[in-house]
Parts: structure tokens; sequence; C-alpha cells
């Protein structure tokens, strides 16, 4: 068995491996997509290729559509040469369930795979899409850090400031390129389309949003396109931004799985790391639980998605289903796990529910912390969401999710993650932001872990981080067996409201933070000893 359109003809392999195939016209459903695109995706990575074009192929297979996926990535070109052009762009999806039980299907739905590159021919083909009245939706998972258009220092990322001035003929920045495509649909006759972030941060939406808009008024502001142009973007009957929650853990092709894939006759599960450190493979582990809940804003009209289990709601249900997940009842757990899972040296997540100090400390941070400031959506019951995070998520032993790949870009994360739960118990006048123990732990822990040195003095590689290199310095001097308060290194890393959300100096957290901190230094068994004492 081989990931290409040829290999599939031959599907007595295929289904004596109880991989399930794909049922639509592929061939008819391309012509199609080439005529009239209705849905174009930015981020070609294992969420999207496990979740969104998953749901789109039960749809194609049920006939309740007819066009397929325009995948699109702005980052790492080689995702496109070396995963989708190399494979027909199919992908083999395997769903690792709880209970043991693997399920393995041919993921067909992506019909065409283009470069974001402005050098590239395939440029000219996204502006032939986004010129095309036919398309209804834009879709996004390009991380967090992709809707930044500043640095740490608040100025403006160099291709940014470069893409300001030069305008939308040959944008360099990944923004840029959009806000440029974006003017081709303007010029086609302010076409409408709905734009949607599926990425995990707060009120994805705005965010994508502010940085498309900062691009149409920059560029309007000096006269580079015509007027209207920020008009249009900024008018929702013309340019949706819906917010959106998504949730599905996706982690890094397993050698396992592929171990599992070889031995039934998959050829070619071997990926590769690219130049820009994605790990790719032609096929993608993941776990069975998925969430997708889209504000129902699409001045186009979409795909009949919900026939295929996502939820469509107003703007507030959204908000609060993404805090309930993002601030409370998995997000937090996550990042938790992460950070003390480097430090205790555990290489899976899985691992780690079975350590009585680390499911205590996520239970109260996500039962006891978390719920009284948590507002139920009334879609999702928010209990019910932390039991199935704790007792069937995390703990799935089939999962091969890792500390090291959740502790990626913490410093982006935390503000949402924790200073959420913060600034609820600064606003409740009934809460003690002093009774978040868990969380101060988690922050401490964070700063411990920046230190590169595990809980028995060895030494271990921090995950990729942009604020790495403005924090670490901060800490550089203290050495693993100091005693006495490091109050003085960290000040200006816990006033930092851009990390935290809030100064946790005037949240009234700092202290506790030091002074947990302070414990975990101590010597070899600190990490360990601490969590133990403050979740007694």
């Amino acid at each position: 068995m081989k990931l290409t359109e040829s290999e599939l003809q031959n599907k007595t392999p295929w289904e004596k491996a109880d991989v399930q195939l794909p049922l639509f016209d592929r061939k008819k459903v391309i012509e199609n997509t080439f005529m009239n695109p209705a849905w174009v995706h930015f981020g070609a990575g294992n969420i999207f290729r496990a979740f969104p074009a998953a749901i789109h192929q039960k749809l194609l297979n049920a006939g309740l559509e007819s066009t397929g996926i325009v995948v699109v990535e702005g980052y790492d070109y080689e995702i496109i040469d070396n995963l989708f052009l190399a494979h027909d762009n199919l992908s083999l999806l395997v769903t690792l369930k709880a209970d043991g039980n693997i399920e393995k299907t041919v993921i067909a739905s992506m019909v065409e795979a283009l470069k974001a590159d402005c050098d590239s021919p395939d440029f000219d083909r996204l502006i032939d899409i986004f010129r095309n009245p036919s398309l209804q939706m834009v879709s996004f998972t390009i991380t967090e850090k992709g809707y930044s258009l500043v640095q740490s220092s608040g100025d403006y990322l160099p291709d940014v400031a470069e893409d300001f001035v030069k305008g939308p003929a040959t944008p360099g920045s990944y923004i840029g390129k959009l806000a440029a495509l974006m003017y081709q649909r303007y010029l086609a006759g302010s076409l409408p389309v709905a734009l949607v972030s599926m990425d995990n941060c707060s009120h994805n939406g705005t965010r994508l949003y502010e940085a498309v808009h900062a691009f149409a008024s920059k560029w309007s502001e000096a006269g580079l396109t015509d007027q209207g142009f920020a008009s249009y973007i900024a008018d929702p009957k013309a340019v949706s931004f819906p917010w959106s929650m998504i949730d599905k853990i996706t982690p890094r092709p397993d050698d396992d799985v592929k171990a599992m894939l070889t031995e039934c006759g998959f050829e070619g599960a071997e990926g590769k790391v690219t130049a820009k450190n994605t790990y790719i493979a032609p096929f993608v582990n993941a776990e069975q639980a998925q969430y997708l809940v889209i504000e129902d804003a699409f001045p186009n009209g979409r795909p009949k998605l919900e026939k295929a289990g996502v939820i469509f709601t107003d703007r507030k249900t959204v908000d609060k289903v993404e805090k309930m997940k993002v601030c409370t009842c998995l997000n937090p757990l996550h990042t938790a796990l992460a950070v003390f899972g480097c430090l205790l040296s555990y290489t899976k997540i899985s691992a780690e529910m079975k350590d009585p100090d680390l499911k205590k400390l996520v239970e109260r941070l996500g039962y006891k912390e978390g719920l009284p400031v948590v507002v139920d959506p009334g879609i999702i019951n928010p209990r019910q969401f932390i039991d199935e995070v704790l007792n069937i998520r995390f703990p799935n032993p089939f999962m091969p999710d890792t500390p090291q790949r959740i502790a990626t870009d913490t410093s982006q994360k935390l503000s949402i993650r924790f200073g959420e739960t913060i600034k609820a118990y600064q606003a409740d006048d009934k809460l003690d932001t002093r009774d978040l123990k868990a969380v101060a732990l988690v922050l401490a822990g964070w700063c411990r872990y920046l230190m590169g040195v595990n809980d028995e003095g060895a030494p271990f590689s921090v995950s990729p981080d942009p604020m790495y290199n403005s924090v670490f310095p901060h800490l550089s001097g203290i050495k693993l067996g100091q005693t006495g308060s490091f109050a003085e290194q960290l000040k200006p890393i816990l006033s930092d409201a851009r990390i935290f959300g809030v100064n946790l100096y005037d949240a009234g957290l700092a202290e506790t933070v030091e002074s947990m901190f302070a414990e975990m230094v101590s010597g070899p068994g600190a990490v360990r000893a601490t969590l133990r004492k403050y979740l007694a």
C-alpha cells in the first residue's frame, strides 16, 4: 500500500488492512473544486489533516458537498513538496482510541495544495481562487504566533514593516500575503467571504481581523490600495471573522504508529523533519475526541459542516466555550503537565496521569481553582468536559503525546491559560487569588523549567519559545542547590503582563510564586517535594 491516487484503485490490500477508503468520485470533486472553489485552508499541519479535512470527507462521502479543500502552506513549503504533492494530496488518519482500538482512514478531501509564495506560480492560482465568487470560507490553523505583527520589543516584524511600505504587489509576511489576496477579492467586486481562524487562541477571529485590517488600513492610508479596501475588510456583511473553538490532540508522528502501519503493509510511513523543524509524515496520529464550535457568520454561505458534528452558534456562546476550554478545562491542565513532565523527565502525557502528584495537580487546577470562575456555555458541560479530559483523553496510553511538544511557545500561552483565571478571581469579591496554589505552582514551575535542568539535576533541552532569549537571562545566574530569595531575578518576569496577562505583584501572587520557585531550586528532588507540600 502506497499513499498515491493510483494505488488506491487496488482496494484489496487496503480493505485487508482495515483502512477506510474515500467513497466519493475524487476526479469529479477535483474538477468541481478547480472551477468553483468554496473552501481554502491556510496551515497544512496535523490538526487540519486530522480534523477539518476529515470531517469534510464525511460530507463528500455522503454526497452533501461537491468540492474539496484547497490547502495552502505559508510557512514551511517543504510540507507541500514532501507531504502533499508526493502523495497526490492524500493523507492517512490513524485514530488511537482509549479502548485500544485503532481506526485507519485515507483522507482525500484535500484536492489541491499550494504555496503562499509570491515567487511561485501557486500564488497566481491563489489570486484566481480569491477572485472567484464561489469562495465561501478561508480557514486557518497557523498557530497563535501566526497572527502577530510585532516582535517582543513591540516593534513591527521586519517583513511586516517592509510590506506596509511596499504594498500588496509582492508581500513577504504571512498576513501580508493574505491581505494581498483579499485585495484581489475586493478588486473583483468586493466579493463576500468568511475568514475563519481555527487556532487555539482567545477571540481568534478578532485577532485575525486586527492583523488583516492593519494591512488594509496602512495600505489605504498610504494610497497603495483603493481607499475602500479598509472599509471592505471592516464590513462584516462582506468579510466576516467568526470566532471558533477547536479541540483535538494531534501529536507528532509516533514511531509505534509507524511500525504498526509498516507491519500491516503500508509503505513510506517514515517521515522527516524539515529544515524549519516541522515533523511530517504521510500519516497523522490523533485521539478520537474532537470539538469544533464556530460562530455562524458566513456572508457567502458555507459547507454543511453541522452534518459532520460541527456546532454553529452565536459569538457569545463561542466565547464561553473557548474560555471554558482554553482558560479552565483543558489547556491549563495540558500546560501544567508539560512543565512538570519535562522537569520530572516524563516523555508521555499519559504516563504523567499515573503520577499521583501530577494527577492531584491537574485535578486541583481544573476542579477546585478553575470551575468556580468558568461560565457554563450551555452546549458543553464544563465538569463533564474535565471528566473526559482527565479520565479518558490524557490517560489514553495509545496517544503518543509528549510534554516536550506541549511546552513549545509556553510564554505565548500563559496569559490566556492562567491569566484569565487570575483576573476572574480579582473581579470576584468572594474569591481570593491567594487560594490559587495550583496556578502558582505552574507559574513557578515554568520559571524553574526555563533553567533547563530537571529535578535530578540533569540538563534538558527547553522547547522552542519566542520569548526564551528575553526571559532566560534573568535566571541564567541561578544554579540548582542555591538557597535564598530570588525576588530580584524574578521581578522582571513576574511583573510582565505580556506573559501572564496581569502583573503578578498586583494580583497578589508574585510572592507565592517566588517562594515556590526558591523551594524548587533548593536541590535535586525539590520540584517533587514542593508539589507534595502545596498539594497536601
